[in-house]
């Protein structure tokens, strides 16, 4: 089933791996989509030469984000639970991981690519959290947010919903390069690759990767800030009737009834 959902290739002479996320055209990350990507990451965290591990998603979208029905108040807490343990994984990460964006890259997804070390985007993408608008909110948005982009523009894409492009997403420093339209966007990021990381020892580059990351920001908002987001969506949101109320209308396909409770 995993191999199904999501492809692996090693490329360049197996010092890339390449994960593409195959399930159009939403490419949701479900559970067993979650832990496919981290036991692909485990399988090859050992790979001596690994310099890159790319991330994306087939189809023309990166991702819509986390599945719907799983953010039901039964299965809220767990879905949680895995989600924060993958992205806390991919945040550690001793290998960079880049995530390649092309269409959207909603929700979860676009907590996913800000937990890895590169983003590119080609011009078709667009990043939001629409949580908001279904009743919730992202934990790991509200918690890492302003440690990958101003804490101003952080606080608007929360509570709002709102999405932006590529350009923005550069601008405000997510982005690390925003592609083309031609070639394909991942044969963009190998020639980046190979300008960049591929001239470098794959030992130093794992080891400047783990530094950057042991005590930063990022992975220290990835711990505690991030369990008290995930404990005040469980034991709080959740509890609401908005909450239920939105998540119950999108999946209807109808206005939501907001009590404002």
């Amino acid at each position: 089933m995993s191999d199904e959902i999501l492809k692996r290739e090693l490329l360049e002479e197996g010092t890339v791996l390449s994960l593409t996320l195959s399930q159009p055209k939403g490419n949701i990350l479900s559970t067993p989509m979650l832990e496919a990507i981290a036991a692909a990451l485990a399988e090859h965290e050992g790979r001596q030469a690994l310099r890159l591990v790319i991330l994306r998603g087939a189809g023309g979208n990166f991702s819509f984000g986390a599945s719907v029905p799983e953010h039901e108040k039964q299965n809220a807490p767990k879905m949680l639970a895995t989600f924060h343990r993958v992205l806390r994984g991919v945040a550690r990460y001793p290998v960079p991981i880049a995530a390649v964006v092309e269409g959207r890259c909603l929700g979860g997804a676009f907590e996913l690519a800000l937990c890895c070390h590169f983003v590119f985007a080609a011009p078709s993408a667009v990043f939001a959290c629409p949580e908001i608008k279904l009743g919730v909110f992202p934990p790991v948005l509200a918690a890492i947010g302003p440690y990958r982009m101003p804490t101003a523009a952080a606080e608007r894409l929360l509570l709002t919903g709102d999405d932006v492009d590529a350009a923005t997403g550069a601008m405000l420093g997510f982005v690390t390069t925003t592609l083309a339209k031609e070639p394909d966007a991942r044969d963009q990021v190998l020639e980046w690759y190979r300008n960049k990381l591929r001239p470098l020892s794959a030992s130093s580059l794992r080891q400047a990767t783990l530094a950057a990351r042991e005590r930063s920001p990022l992975l220290l908002a990835l711990g505690e800030a991030l369990e008290v987001a995930e404990r005040r969506y469980v034991s709080e949101l959740i509890e609401t009737h908005d909450a239920n109320e939105g998540i119950a209308a999108f999946q209807a396909r109808r206005a939501p009834a907001w009590k404002d409770a």
